[in-house]
């Protein structure tokens, strides 16, 4: 059984991280070991390379470059039906291109995990019990909302 991780932006954003504050440089080490040793099949989406492709920052290129490997869900119309569910029931923020699209494209296509460093949105527990609600209410499956180290740590455990 094969086991489905949705890689969103903040992942190879943090994976290039040139900040030099100490949370900054705990996330990026954090990434990069868990890119080192993960061994589940990875995915992303238009919806990260778009939010890549768009920003002007100096790791740009390399995060594109990053991700340009991985294979891209497809952005089918039921998906956008499942933002807009998402947004009516303040899920997540109001911007459809956002967190809601990451969510509803992991959801929709049945990731095991999303992993995320936005804590604000996705990788939140209280947050959770309510995006597990409505998937339920929308039979849509719900994906584990995890940050890098949460699943480095799930791989040491096993």
């Amino acid at each position: 059984m094969r086991t489905i991780v949705y890689v969103e932006t903040s992942v190879p954003c943090f994976y290039f991280e040139e900040r030099t504050d100490p949370d900054m440089v705990a996330r990026r080490e954090w990434t990069r070991a868990w890119v080192a040793v993960e061994r589940h099949e990875l995915v992303t989406s238009p919806a990260v390379l778009d939010e890549l492709e768009q920003r002007n920052y100096p790791g740009r290129e390399r995060c594109l470059e990053l991700v340009a490997k991985l294979p891209v869900l497809a952005v089918e119309p039921p998906v956008m039906e499942i933002v807009e569910a998402y947004i009516a029931r303040q899920v997540m923020p109001a911007d459809p291109a956002g967190d809601a699209l990451h969510l509803a494209l992991a959801s929709f296509h049945r990731c095991d995990f999303l992993v995320t460093w936005n804590c604000r949105h996705l990788a939140n527990a209280n947050k959770f019990g309510h995006i597990r609600r409505v998937n339920t209410l929308l039979g849509l499956y719900v994906p584990a909302l995890v940050t890098p180290l949460e699943l480095q740590e799930r791989a040491d455990e096993q």
